[in-house]
């Protein structure tokens, strides 16, 4: 064996690295974090930067690396099967074939690859200075490699004038769900789902019912008014004349106390409706994304919501918006979810007003509201009827025991969730 042989064996070798850089690079730079790359170019790093310019130039990226992997590859078996015929003459290219093939399949296409999966940010940052280089010198042939692959498309019928999307909702959703983490890597989680949502859930599915709005009768004296609002644990509170839905104004305690800070004598002296804020109505329709920004912009925290024939529903606050994304905000007033209470032997008891949202999001369940947005809705909707008191279902896994109703309305149930595993 001479010199000959050996400068072919030493090719074959380099000949392979290159391949596997080609393939190794190729990995990488596609599957980088693009949120890791975008915000270490922010902070100043170059290479990141230059890591950004190749990607957005996907496709002559890939022409050279592909084109550079075949050149060595095709060279490296040639070489190879030269070698191999002189030593075992025309069975020399089968020879030349098996070892080829095993050797560019493990050491030049999966183990550079797997490597790169595993490092990809760090390795895309090593070679993009090598591969921009590259791209420039192969860039004709890539070009020309393009036109030819984009005729042979379009003669095949294959459209290419539509755009590539450049992500959506569900991508970013994807993205979230594909992470894992400890509880509160889950409670990140949890928030992020909760803000792609925002732009999905209407008012109304959040909203307070009328029939649970803490409201006062301007109607009554001014000494029951001044109680009432005393008495609430709420600082904003609708007030009405003539009849419940007949909303004038929103009431807020700190005005009352300004106006009550001069003494008894200040009473007689007190118009409710004039220091109340005018309400501010706003269609049961309107989603949660709309409404917060609507919040924002007129500095308000509080509304009141109608359906499309003028009707009051309900009113909603900008508390609870952000109770959607963070989950509940609670006070020294508040219930951890008002309206539910969990009994010795697993089961809840559960007002039908309380909405299946905080449900879902409280326990963990994974109750339907697409048709209804309270437990009693539910009930409804599948049962198709007005059930009486004492009556059991089974709806979704869950079993539903009518325990009070009033008049038509289904006031309290208990809940027996599924066992755990089962559905």
């Amino acid at each position: 064996m001479g010199l000959e042989f050996w400068a072919s064996v030493g090719a074959i070798i380099v000949l392979l690295f290159l391949s596997a850089f080609f393939s190794g690079s190729e990995t990488a730079l596609t599957a980088a974090s693009k949120a890791r790359m975008h915000g270490l170019e922010q902070r100043g790093n170059k290479k990141a930067h230059m890591v950004n310019q190749i990607r957005d130039k996907k496709e002559k990226m890939i022409g050279a690396l592909l084109l550079g992997n075949n050149m060595v590859n095709i060279l490296a078996s040639a070489l190879a099967a030269n070698v191999l015929i002189s030593m075992f003459g025309d069975v020399g290219v089968v020879y030349a074939t098996i070892v080829m093939t095993v050797f560019v399949l493990i050491f030049s296409e999966v183990l550079p690859k797997t490597y790169a999966l595993y490092h990809a940010n760090s390795m895309a940052m090593a070679v993009a200075p090598i591969v921009r280089v590259l791209i420039i010198v192969f860039s004709p042939i890539s070009e020309a490699v393009g036109h030819i692959v984009r005729f042979f498309l379009k003669a095949l019928g294959t459209d290419m004038s539509g755009e590539r999307s450049a992500g959506d909702t569900e991508e970013l959703r994807g993205a979230i769900d594909l992470h894992e983490g400890d509880e509160e890597t889950h409670e990140q989680k949890a928030m992020l789902r909760s803000i792609l949502d925002l732009n999905n859930v209407w008012v109304s599915e959040i909203m307070i019912h009328r029939n649970n709005m803490k409201t006062i009768n301007l109607d009554q004296p001014l000494d029951d008014i001044v109680q009432e609002v005393l008495d609430s644990s709420f600082t904003r509170i609708p007030v009405w004349r003539d009849r419940p839905d007949n909303i004038v104004g929103v009431l807020h305690a700190k005005a009352l106390l300004r106006e009550l800070r001069g003494g008894d004598d200040y009473l007689k002296n007190i118009n409710i409706e004039k220091i109340a804020h005018d309400p501010w109505f706003i269609p049961d329709t309107t989603t949660l994304f709309d409404q917060l920004q609507a919040f924002r912009n007129r500095r308000e925290h509080f509304a009141m919501v109608v359906d499309e024939y003028g009707t009051l529903m309900g009113l909603v606050t900008l508390e609870d918006i952000l109770e959607e994304i963070v989950g509940n905000i609670d006070d020294e007033h508040d219930i951890k979810v008002a309206g539910v209470r969990k009994q010795p032997n697993g089961s809840y008891m559960v007002d039908g007003t309380v909405t299946i949202r905080d449900l879902n999001r409280e326990f963990a369940w994974k109750l339907p509201d697409q048709h209804y947005s309270t437990l009693a809705g539910l009930v409804l909707h599948e049962a198709r009827k007005i059930p009486e008191a004492g009556q059991v279902f089974n709806f979704h896994g869950f079993r539903l025991d009518i325990i009070r109703r009033h008049r038509n309305q289904i006031t309290l149930i208990r809940v027996v969730p599924p066992v755990q595993g089962q559905s």
